[in-house]
């Protein structure tokens, strides 16, 4: 409890800080577990001991507010540790995103200019490859699975548990100004430098809350409340796990931390500790549902929303039809994430299941306090018909204000009080808005759009596919024209050709889900689809690998 002077008859000015967040759990669940993968548990009581034995020792390494510290590690309850303690004691959390290279690991570090180094020894090749160029680190604390001391070449000023069992569990964490900047990370992006986006307490607070509310307080599917386990299946590192650790904190839930992703151990962690709720990109999803050691499997319990990239009517399908429970979440790294969740409205809960399935493959309604429309090239707002089809464009408290020193991107950002997507879509009568695609990606064929998000969700409902993406690919007459690549399910391979998709795909535009210019002409088959660090198609490598042959 931090002490202060008032003068009598002066009110308490309440922030909206990261620290009143732990205030309910301590209250109402004190004992809740929360679950390190089969290796450590305990309660929401050790977890406030831990945050502040955290900040304590990270005070000893002469971290300071306003400071950076960057985190290397799994999704664990260390990583959650780190999502409380160090902006808590007002320095920034910045979330590194080992999947990147190296050299953009690099840039991140010392674009955030991070002074201090929390680290997973798993990624201490990464650090000894880029060490001599860090700019402004001075510590580095390394994380053990084992509690053993790597062998690194890189020196190091602490291991972990060793710290934290060092330390005061009794630091003092101030007020802050709610406004002080408590989170930082890197988008992957796609051409240039990643860009740091930067989240103040108030925007995080905000966020939890309007996140707690739209996934919990309505009457719908796939609710999340106390009495859910939480297992995220999206890094911790990425969007602060969609912001859902804190929904989970703030509601007392039991949590559990799958560490480095393994389809045996996430099926073991859903099954022994009853994981009812989790989020992840549709390639997680597709691999658990694949996987040999689902069959026969109960997980009707488990209830997903899935972001990131478009969740395809096939994908939805084959989830349900083992119980699980799917609906769709909309954000971006810009929107701290959550903007929307697919949710069917009440009087949609008699439809059946193949009109539910439309709505829970939407990109959805707005979540409480944020806003969207969809423009035309000058900015005008377009009809909620449907139909009618333009930039995504949004408001809420907890947006971006920024781009962390530059300003140029910024200015590209925000625009007439509105935050740019980059995405295009349209938002129907009932207020469900549908992403079809990112303004980069639409296929521009005759002077016609073509929908890339069509072409997938359509691909995906073949029996024998697997994976798809679409690309537009140069066409002399046309200007560009769609071309499918396709990954088959094993027991097709061989048995399925470009002939017989083009006809499937045919047979979608004569039954008017397709504008018959959209049917792709080439059908290319491979092994796998590339994919960005956090799981998303990556359309820039599909399209230079093409070109190069």
């Amino acid at each position: 409890m931090t002490n202060a002077s008032f003068e009598p008859g002066e009110h308490y000015e309440y922030p909206l800080i990261i620290k009143k967040l732990l205030n309910t759990p301590l209250i109402y669940t004190p004992d809740q577990e929360i679950v390190y993968r089969d290796k450590q548990r305990y309660t929401y009581r050790d977890l406030n001991d831990r945050i502040h034995r955290l900040a304590s020792g990270l005070e000893g390494m002469d971290v300071k507010a306003g400071d950076t510290v960057a985190v290397f590690d799994y999704d664990s309850n260390r990583f959650l540790e780190a999502f409380f303690a160090i902006p808590m004691m007002g320095a920034v959390m910045q979330m590194v995103n080992w999947r990147l290279s190296a050299e953009q690991v690099l840039y991140t570090l010392n674009h955030a200019e991070a002074k201090t180094i929390l680290i997973n020894a798993d990624f201490m090749p990464i650090l000894e490859g880029i060490r001599g160029k860090l700019g402004a680190v001075e510590k580095v604390i390394v994380i053990s699975e084992d509690g053993g001391r790597p062998t690194t070449k890189t020196a190091f000023d602490a291991m972990y548990e060793e710290m934290l069992a060092d330390a005061d569990p009794a630091y003092d964490f101030p007020d802050l100004d709610e406004n002080t900047k408590a989170t930082t990370f890197y988008t992957t992006g796609t051409t240039g430098d990643p860009k740091g986006v930067h989240f103040t307490h108030r925007q995080l607070v905000l966020h939890t809350f309007a996140t707690a509310l739209a996934v919990g307080g309505y009457d719908a599917i796939g609710r999340f409340r106390s009495g859910d386990v939480y297992m995220p299946i999206t890094p911790m590192f990425h969007v602060h796990a969609w912001g859902i650790p804190y929904v989970a904190t703030l509601l007392g839930a039991k949590q559990v931390y799958p560490g480095k992703y393994e389809p045996e151990m996430l099926l073991k962690l859903i099954l022994s500790e009853k994981v009812t709720f989790s989020h992840c990109v549709p390639t997680i999803l597709q691999m658990l549902v694949n996987s040999p050691a689902v069959k026969g499997l109960d997980l009707t319990r488990w209830k997903v929303v899935i972001g990131g990239s478009k969740l395809s009517r096939g994908l939805a399908k084959a989830a349900q039809d083992l119980g699980i429970t799917v609906y769709t979440g909309y954000g971006m790294s810009e929107t701290c994430p959550i903007m929307s969740l697919a949710l069917p409205k009440p009087h949609m809960a008699d439809w059946d299941e193949d009109r539910l399935l439309d709505v829970v493959c939407k990109t959805g309604l707005p979540v409480p306090l944020a806003e969207f429309e969809v423009v035309d090239a000058e900015g005008n707002p377009l009809p909620h018909d449907g139909v009618s089809t333009g930039e995504v464009v949004m408001r809420s408290p907890w947006l971006t204000k920024s781009y962390f020193k530059a300003p140029d991107k910024s200015a590209e950002l925000w625009r007439n009080g509105w935050l740019h997507s980059g995405d295009v879509g349209h938002i129907d009568p009932e207020g469900y808005l549908q992403v079809t695609d990112r303004i980069k990606d639409v296929i521009k064929s005759g002077g016609e759009w073509v929908s890339s998000l069509d072409l997938e969700n359509l691909m995906s409902q073949h029996e024998a596919v697997l994976e798809s993406a679409a690309i537009g690919v140069p066409d002399e007459k046309w200007g560009e024209r769609p071309l499918m690549l396709v990954v088959l399910r094993p027991e097709f391979k061989d048995a399925v050709g470009a002939a017989e998709l083009k006809d499937y795909m045919k047979a979608a535009a004569d039954a008017g889900k397709l504008p018959r210019y959209g049917v792709p002409d080439r059908y290319e088959f491979v092994d796998e689809i590339p994919k960005t660090s956090v799981g998303k198609l990556d359309k820039k490598v599909m399209r230079r690998t093409l070109d190069g042959r």
